[in-house]
């Protein structure tokens, strides 16, 4: 539905990450990343359109879901995938480093 149903250009290339359903099926909070979105402004921004989005889309889910009560939906900016990108890019950066000191004749101790 994000794809294809909704046309604001704020929403393109996001992606749900997850989504936690309280037991009684009256609140969910559905988690996303958007691909290209890593400063806290940009995601405020596409949260929020998302949030303007949620009456239309909890209609759309009444509509080809069948269940007694539809959830409110709240929108929340998944961080982990940026934390795992710059854990990855960390550990890059180590690897280079002890391969290059790998690389270096050991100093003779003692001198």
């Amino acid at each position: 539905m994000l794809q294809f149903t909704l046309s604001d250009p704020r929403l393109k290339m996001v992606s749900v990450t997850g989504v936690d359903v309280s037991r009684d099926l009256s609140h969910a909070k559905v988690f996303f990343t958007q691909m290209g979105v890593d400063d806290a402004q940009a995601a405020a921004a596409t949260t929020a359109a998302l949030d303007r989005a949620s009456g239309f889309l909890r209609s759309e889910i009444a509509r080809t879901a069948t269940l007694r009560t539809v959830p409110k939906l709240r929108f929340c900016f998944d961080e982990s995938v940026g934390r795992g990108r710059a854990m990855e890019a960390l550990i890059r950066d180590v690897r280079a480093a002890d391969s290059e000191l790998g690389d270096q004749p050991d100093s003779p101790e003692g001198d």
